[in-house]
């Protein structure tokens, strides 16, 4: 798909061909995606089993905007954490719910994306995932955070419990990876 996303996962490899800044080619003062609308792109994309190919346009001296600096800054930034969420992963269902994304590797470690709101700044007390979710798992943890975290399973699936410090202090912005290993 040309410069859009599918609602849902396609059954074929396929990737989305995304314009960053407003054209193709070079514009002046061309507006480019936020780091959140980015990174939220990315995952959207990666959880329903596509690539991203994000194009900046080159000016006429081959230079970029500075928008694309700053967004590709972001991106990079989020990435130093949570790249293993991306990189080498597979869709699986439900895929996306709401602001939930899910990532899977062949090893049976499952990655839930949580897509902040453009107000969140702080992450919630607590993720809850539902009991469509079928999940195996031993541990819990944030990426960025080396400790494991407490969850709790009830009759709706499971909740996850973020430390206060983390709350505050998230290791990354605009998204955060919780990691259920087996």
């Amino acid at each position: 798909p040309e410069n859009k996303v599918p609602e849902k996962a396609l059954p074929y490899p396929w990737e989305s061909c995304i314009i960053a800044g407003g054209s193709w080619s070079w514009v002046p003062n061309a507006t480019y995606f936020s780091g959140r609308e980015t990174v939220h792109l990315l995952v959207d994309i990666v959880a329903k089993g596509g690539n991203l190919l994000l194009n900046i346009a080159p000016g006429p001296e081959g230079q970029w905007h500075d928008g694309a600096y700053k967004m590709l800054d972001q991106i990079g930034q989020w990435m130093d954490v949570n790249s293993e969420a991306i990189y080498e992963t597979r869709a699986i269902a439900p895929y996306k719910s709401e602001n939930i994304c899910l990532t899977h590797k062949p090893d049976g470690t499952t990655y839930v994306i949580y897509l902040a709101e453009e107000s969140e700044k702080e992450m919630p007390a607590e993720i809850k995932l539902n009991k469509e979710l079928t999940l195996k798992f031993k541990k819990v943890y944030l990426l960025g955070y080396s400790k494991p975290l407490k969850w709790v399973a009830s009759d709706q699936g499971w909740e996850v419990k973020i430390p206060v410090e983390l709350q505050k202090n998230p290791p990354t912005d605009f998204a955060w990876v919780l990691k259920f290993q087996p």
